[in-house]
């Protein structure tokens, strides 16, 4: 993992550079856009600069700010900002060619800090994503912050209300930092608030720590192409899950290595771990590994499927005849306790019958589910589980032995969980 203690500070940085520190405080007028003031000031603060959102301030964020290739800046989010209230307004927006990907999109850059505040009242990105999801409204949705290829970058003490979507993506960088950020995406109503997303890792050579989600999707996505993933000391409530992937679809090849995820409390989860690759995938993830997860409530708190599938698009595809699948190579599930839910549930992300999580044959007892396929799959172990149901029902395991020939660290059957050596 990335020695954070040793990496250069911008205050550093700037010495080395010998340039002057310059100061940007982000002006604001009531009733109008804050986002085009910015954007015209920008071209001279991207090298030795500060751009500061001014506490005691609610910016009108009422565009997308897409920032260019930045050295030494730090963002920091001391005032509120606010999308636009309106689905509409947004959709348009979003729906332009212009659109940058993110409605804080950065492009670019190295030593580049995007840093919220401390004080409880203040920092906070209002979304509005609460009348998206009453509406069940997916069309032109916004992604949040899309922190792309930056070098030495840091994301810390960020705080996202309600936000319609996607949170945090780091598509492409490396060296990143992200830590003490809160995600809020819990819903007042019976409305789910699809694919909020918490941290989609992409890159290399990065630490997750200290975080706080409470959304209605991943925690955290790691997707194809990372490398050197740690996420570790975090909250995740509400959501899907530590998932790596989806991986594979339409065929494309996949490559994920060295991933560990550490000391997290999983709670109100529709899954714990996860795996998850399309049918017909191809390519690779290999030494991952899940350790210190505590769970509460939790219907799956260990899954592996190589049969993932878009409900929106159709019945779940047949998988026993592919030829190809994204092989698995090196995974561990180390020390998982909780409570599993086996009560019947109907999760709220459900839009189809049967739902999407739905495993045919599944008892709603399993502490861990391997949808594995012949060829697929090397050493991957389950290793000091301790798991009770929420009945009081005995715990119980999905795994067909015909399609992996180690100790898995449980009885590889469709039956009451039972550990083997390596489970020990």
């Amino acid at each position: 993992m990335p020695n954070f203690a040793s990496k250069l500070s911008i205050l550093a940085a700037l010495l080395t550079t010998g340039g002057a520190w310059k100061t940007y405080i982000v002006p604001h007028i009531q009733g109008q856009d804050d986002t085009p003031a910015l954007l015209t000031a920008l071209p001279s603060y991207v090298t030795n600069a500060t751009i500061r959102f001014a506490e005691g301030t609610t910016y009108n964020i009422y565009t997308p700010i897409k920032f260019p290739s930045l050295t030494n800046v730090e963002i920091v989010i001391e005032g509120n900002l606010t999308y636009p209230s309106s689905i509409s307004t947004v959709q348009a927006v979003v729906g332009s060619s212009s659109f940058p990907g993110a409605w804080f999109a950065f492009t670019g850059g190295n030593n580049v800090t995007l840093r919220g505040s401390s004080n409880p009242k203040w920092g906070w990105v209002n979304g509005y994503g609460q009348a998206w999801w009453d509406a069940q409204q997916q069309t032109n949705r916004p992604h949040g912050f899309a922190f792309s290829k930056i070098a030495n970058g840091v994301i810390r003490d960020m705080k996202i209300w309600k936000p319609v979507a996607w949170n945090f993506a780091t598509s492409g960088s490396t060296n990143l930092h992200a830590y003490n950020n809160q995600i809020v995406a819990v819903s007042d109503t019976k409305a789910f608030p699809f694919n909020t997303d918490g941290f989609s890792a992409g890159g290399a050579n990065m630490l997750f720590e200290d975080n706080h989600i409470q959304n209605g999707d991943d925690c955290l996505t790691v997707g194809s192409g990372a490398k050197n993933i740690h996420f570790r000391n975090s909250h995740c409530e509400g959501g899907h899950g530590l998932s790596i992937g989806s991986l594979g679809k339409g065929g494309s090849v996949a490559d994920v290595q060295d991933i560990l995820i550490e000391n997290v409390v999983m709670k109100n989860s529709l899954y714990g771990a996860r795996f998850k690759s399309w049918t017909g995938g191809n390519g690779l993830a290999r030494n991952v590994t899940w350790k210190n997860i505590s769970f509460d409530s939790v219907p799956f708190p260990i899954y592996i499927t190589q049969n993932y599938w878009d409900q929106g698009v159709g019945p779940r595809p047949n998988n026993t005849g592919s030829t190809n699948n994204t092989h698995i190579q090196d995974f561990l599930f180390q020390n998982f306790s909780g409570i599993i839910q086996d009560v019947p549930y109907v999760e709220g992300s459900c839009v189809s019958d049967p739902c999407w999580y739905y495993v045919p044959g599944a008892t709603g007892k399993e502490v861990a589910i391997f949808d594995l396929y012949p060829g697929t799959a090397i050493n991957v172990v389950a290793k000091s589980i301790s798991a009770k149901t929420e009945t009081g029902g005995a715990v119980t395991v999905m795994c067909n032995s015909t399609t992996i020939t180690t100790d898995v660290g449980f009885k590889c059957w469709d039956g009451p969980f039972q550990v083997t050596k390596a489970g020990f």
